[in-house]
């Protein structure tokens, strides 16, 4: 997933120890390629190193599952406050998810970009004992949802069981008014703990990366580095048809803006994302360059900070599209009813999943460990081109969260159409100089996830 919440604002020498991280996976993944090659028989038995990552990764599915959904659920009551913009916001955002995770499912099987590797032979067979635990029957899985406790889900590591207790959990605390603040707050402050333990866990990811690089490429020699080529490049073209296409089909037909002319318009935030691989750290800029463009203050106040958790249309895309390849490489494909209900999972799952570098993987092991426990193991393929993948989900979202602005101001007549036409012209260019002099003197733009100073009491 993209960087923490806090990437907008974090100091320069934490980000740069960030990139360190990065160039270390990067300088893993080539070490285990390079080693897999030259002693593959050794490096086939390195596979427990990425195991051992993944384990970690597993530890944390439950508190990331149950903060992000909690949370989640807590942000829709404030952004019903605002009524119109809030709902319409939040029922496109459902959508647009959707048919990004359907995009990515088609795409997914129509590449087939796991097929051929046949690492179930290949490698050690882990989690057919899981395999053989799970449900049989329509009804012992339903009934397999609810936990024993409303803690069990918790400690036992139940993913759809915790799905269902942070659901009703966030419903309560959402009933419950100004008297379920502090407890919502308690959760904010909880998920800040658990994604700062994900934090140091992805400071293995080098190891874990090496491991299952090795292992991978020792097994399977140039075919892994095939399937990882096909899975990078088709994801990339993946994010650029829901993009150009999809968007920007519907941008031009709604709003009649060309999504071309509007990419070019946020080109500098496109960059600062590139080279920070988050979509966060353009958020303060996204916000004001919107208003710039022409739509109203509290459009662009609760859409940007709900869009940056509720629209994450790259994380969707690369979600089902991962979970495809790993299938498919471990030689457990997914039914297609299985890929529906995984759909459905993502869509709520991937809900508020903006957290630190880590957070997609966790949510990537909790589908799959609620559908296909066998299948778990295979996220270490992902990890060593996680970094890849994270740059086109990143530059995915934001352009999504910008084309959603504009369609939420169009639809709520609150979108300067002419002012709109010649900001994208360049008649009206924005004044960098003006968003530095605001930043430095502490201008109330919104604070991340939260809705514009005049909407926080509305």
């Amino acid at each position: 997933m993209s960087a923490s919440p806090t990437a907008a604002g974090r100091p320069a020498g934490r980000g740069d120890r960030t990139q360190y991280l990065y160039l270390a996976v990067l300088a893993a993944v080539v070490l285990g390629v390079v080693l897999g090659f030259a002693a593959p028989g050794f490096a086939v038995q390195l596979k427990p190193i990425g195991t051992a990552f993944v384990n970690l990764i597993k530890m944390m599915i439950s508190p990331v599952i149950f903060c992000t959904i909690v949370l989640g659920v807590g942000s829709v009551s404030k952004a019903a406050k605002v009524g119109k913009v809030g709902g319409l916001a939040l029922g496109y955002f459902l959508v647009t998810s959707t048919i990004a995770l359907a995009l990515g499912l088609l795409v997914g099987n129509l590449l087939e970009p796991g097929s051929g590797l046949h690492l179930t032979q290949a490698l050690a067979k882990a989690g057919h004992a899981q395999a053989a635990q799970g449900a049989t029957h329509t009804a012992d899985f339903l009934l397999g949802i609810i936990p024993t406790t409303l803690v069990s889900a918790l400690t036992e590591g139940q993913v759809l069981q915790t799905l269902l207790v942070a659901l009703l959990t966030g419903f309560a605390l959402q009933a419950m008014g100004a008297a379920g603040a502090p407890v919502l707050r308690g959760v904010e402050h909880l998920q800040r703990l658990v994604f700062r333990i994900m934090s140091m866990i992805m400071w293995v990811a080098p190891i874990g990366a090496f491991g299952a690089m090795a292992a991978l490429v020792g097994a399977t020699g140039v075919a892994a580095l095939k399937s990882l080529a096909v899975i990078m490049v088709g994801f990339y073209l993946t994010c650029i048809v829901f993009v150009v296409v999809v968007l920007g089909l519907l941008l031009r037909l709604v709003a009649g803006v060309n999504v071309l002319a509007l990419l070019r318009y946020l080109g500098r935030e496109f960059l600062l994302i590139l080279s920070t691989s988050s979509s966060e750290s353009a958020l303060p800029r996204l916000i004001a360059k919107m208003e710039h463009l022409g739509v109203s203050r509290p459009v662009v106040g609760i859409t940007v900070p709900t869009g940056y958790s509720f629209n994450l249309d790259g994380t969707a895309i690369y979600l089902t599209m991962a979970s495809i390849f790993i299938s498919q490489a471990m030689d457990k494909p997914l039914s297609l009813g299985q890929q529906v209900s995984l759909l459905v999972f993502m869509v709520i799952a991937s809900k508020g999943a903006a957290g630190v570098t880590g957070a997609g993987l966790a949510t990537l092991a909790g589908g799959l460990q609620s559908h296909r426990p066998e299948l778990v193991d295979g996220v270490g393929l992902i990890v060593g081109i996680d970094r890849f993948m994270s740059e086109a989900r990143a530059l995915t979202n934001f352009a999504g969260n910008a084309v959603a602005t504009v369609l939420i101001g169009h639809w709520t007549k609150e979108l300067d159409h002419d002012r709109a036409h010649r900001v994208l012209g360049g008649d009206l260019p924005f004044d960098e100089s003006a968003l530095a002099d605001a930043t430095a003197a502490g201008a109330d733009l919104p604070p991340q996830g939260g809705a514009a100073p005049e909407l926080a009491n509305a």
